[in-house]
């Protein structure tokens, strides 16, 4: 006597390796055989599908990741701190605002002593309120870190391998964060 690996219930099978009772239970096995079978087809296709985009991204595709994945860092970091520029803690959204702009110093757009938490309006309506940053970063990282970012960097031209890394580098320290903070 077997078991019915569907419903089952004891048989007494008549073929040596036969798993199901009856023709409507060795069916419904095929068929949820066949379903896993497409599941990881299916699953297998996504993943080449996944490389193929990833392969066909462009630079500017992946400048952006890397500052979306820097920026929820930043935010994190930051998360108990108020704006740096207002000094207000409120409801609204919080950006990571940079101090010397990606326009103005593109070669400062990753450095994290260059990026605080700062409120939507003084980011966006106010242009950064740089004057009150200013004085708020003095204190924050001192005069001689200011003064380090015032100062002249070396150009910085980020190839799609640079931007990977930095995607993949605060996408790892926001999720170590994210697990000290519910820890």
């Amino acid at each position: 006597m077997k078991k019915c690996r569907v419903c089952k219930t004891p048989f007494q099978p008549s073929l040596p390796m036969q798993i199901a009772c009856s023709p409507a239970c060795a069916l419904s096995l095929a068929v949820s055989k066949r379903g896993k079978e497409e599941k990881r087809a299916l699953v297998l296709e996504r993943k080449a599908d996944k490389v193929k985009r990833e392969k066909l991204k462009s630079k500017a595709q992946w400048a952006r990741e890397a500052q979306t994945a820097f920026n929820a860092y930043i935010r994190l970091r930051d998360d108990a701190d108020p704006c740096i520029s207002c000094g207000r803690y409120h409801a609204g959204q919080y950006h990571a605002g940079h101090y010397l702009s990606v326009g103005a110093r593109p070669e400062l757009r990753f450095e994290p002593l260059n990026v605080h938490k700062q409120c939507a309006p003084c980011n966006s309506h106010l242009s950064g309120n740089i004057v009150l940053y200013r004085v708020a970063l003095r204190t924050r990282i001192g005069e001689a870190l200011v003064d380090w970012l015032e100062g002249p960097h070396p150009a910085k031209h980020y190839d799609i391998d640079d931007l990977k890394a930095i995607k993949a580098e605060y996408t790892a320290k926001a999720r170590e964060l994210k697990k000290a903070i519910h820890d």
